[in-house]
């Protein structure tokens, strides 16, 4: 077997001495388990160690694979620049990764490094791991330390994730290279309202699913998560966790959940899984297959209960997206017909938000209504969603069926005297300028729980500086799905 294990682990910063400096004892059963882990690796004696983290280079659509022979960091920014660590890299490993990556037909590999530094959730399983290398009666005893494989995460689908995971499975068995994979990622960081982030009720939600995937190592649920879920969660480990799964592809295995803990406000778990018998003999686990049969079902189950204002929406783009041409309402077929005969009369401002794979993938809309009726502002604004949103490029036909539509049908904003007035679930806001600029965001968006971040992303979007006098407005809006 050329993956030996596979290890998913939490990278708070506190964990290292220099950093915590006290602090670390109260993530005490953290800090068991990951001394357990590194004991089990040096065990192993691994010849490569493949790492995915969240804090390496990052696209959105493109997973980085690290270049280079070696790499060094250290802790300098949280307050610790004593330690340091350094690693090279198994370049013959990444370079095959590439390849297979490529044959797989996905968007990873070596290009576009910003930053050639080890990020924190690198070297804080190194320092585990490197802790208990060479120890006496190991295998790792008197035998150098592995190279490295650093991966970053993307905002590309969980099976792509997956694949990529399935390219290291691949890639380790063609270089018969021993391999042992490190998931390296936090759980959720709204746990506790005294916490740095806050507190959402999703976050231990999320908390006690990834713990009992970790349990029962039915990994099927890291590809099936809620999107929603994990976004208001804040979690930050899940997609390096789908990578790890993919290593292990059609593995027989054995799980451990070592240790699951929160105090500061941030979830850190310790998943252990161990092979027990060859890669490919175990098709109960060929969770690629069982994803794309689930996410088939999940969008037929979705699209059949779109409302009408959504389905109008969806035929917009789609007829626009094939034919280069606007949907003509004057003279509906028998579907479009039932569609629009339930969209009420009147005019309204809307907007038409477009997600895939669980990501924003445009929204465009208009504050006051702009068209004769409703169904012309929708059919308009779902065109420009798709097309003519400046921070992505044009759908694509190929796209067209990964896609999710939210229709929001606006009140008429009001304005408002400041802040309290303002409910991050209820009220969407205007922030504006006397010189006309302004910026708008919609209610009760993932991954934004307070009234300042609201503002502040309004602001930005409105090109409007922070100390800048502004005027607010706050309006309603009737989401349809």
């Amino acid at each position: 077997m050329a993956i030996l294990a596979a290890y998913a682990v939490p990278h708070p910063p506190l964990i290292i001495p220099g950093v915590g400096r006290g602090r670390e004892r109260g993530i005490q059963a953290t800090i068991d388990a990951y001394e357990e882990v590194g004991r089990r690796i040096a065990a192993l004696a691994p010849e490569t160690l493949v790492i995915s983290t969240p804090h390496s280079v990052m696209y959105l659509d493109y997973n980085h694979i690290s270049p280079g022979r070696h790499a060094e960091g250290s802790f300098a920014e949280f307050g610790d620049p004593r330690d340091r660590y350094e690693v090279d890299y198994d370049v013959d490993f990444v370079r095959s990764l590439e390849a297979a990556a490529g044959a797989y037909g996905l968007a990873a590999g070596t290009m576009g490094e910003r930053d050639p530094s080890l990020d924190h959730a690198t070297m804080i399983p190194l320092h585990f791991v490197q802790t208990h290398w060479g120890e006496a009666g190991t295998a790792s005893e008197g035998r150098p330390f592995p190279r490295v494989v650093r991966i970053g995460l993307s905002g590309l689908s969980p099976a792509v994730h997956y694949q990529l995971g399935m390219a290291v499975q691949r890639t380790a068995s063609v270089l018969a290279r021993r391999v042992v994979y490190i998931a390296s990622g936090d759980l959720s960081h709204k746990l506790a309202q005294d916490g740095p982030y806050g507190f959402a009720p999703e976050g231990p939600v999320f908390d006690e699913r990834i713990g009992e995937i970790f349990r029962t190592g039915d990994l099927l649920g890291l590809l099936t998560m809620d999107h929603s879920l994990a976004e208001r969660a804040a979690e930050c480990g899940l997609r390096s966790f789908q990578i790890m799964a993919g290593a292990l592809d059609r593995t027989p295995v054995t799980s451990e959940l070592l240790s699951l803990e929160g105090p500061f406000g941030v979830g850190y778990g310790v998943g252990c899984f161990t092979p027990t018998g060859p890669e490919g003999s175990d098709y109960t686990r060929d969770y690629l297959t069982r994803y794309e049969e689930w996410h088939a079902a999940d969008m037929a189950a979705r699209k059949a209960a779109e409302d009408p204002l959504v389905r109008l929406a969806r035929r917009s783009l789609e007829t626009y997206v094939r034919t280069g041409l606007p949907l003509q309402l004057h003279d509906p077929d028998e579907e479009l017909a039932a569609i629009l005969a339930q969209i009420p009369d009147g005019r309204a401002g809307c907007f038409v938000s477009l997600k895939k794979d669980g990501e924003l993938r445009g929204c465009i809309g208009t504050i006051l209504p702009t068209s004769p009726s409703l169904t012309d502002e929708i059919v308009g604004n779902a065109i420009s969603a798709g097309t003519r949103d400046p921070r992505f490029s044009p759908v694509t036909e190929d796209e067209l069926p990964e896609l999710v539509y939210d229709v929001d049908v606006l009140t008429t904003p009001e304005p408002i005297d400041g802040p309290d007035q303002l409910d991050v679930r209820r009220y969407g806001v205007i922030v504006s300028t006397e010189d006309g600029r302004r910026g708008l965001l919609l209610p009760d968006l993932d991954g934004v729980d307070t009234v300042d971040e609201q503002i502040h992303i309004a602001t930005r979007k409105g090109h409007i500086g922070p100390d800048e006098e502004v005027s607010l407005q706050r309006f309603e809006v009737v989401r349809h799905v």
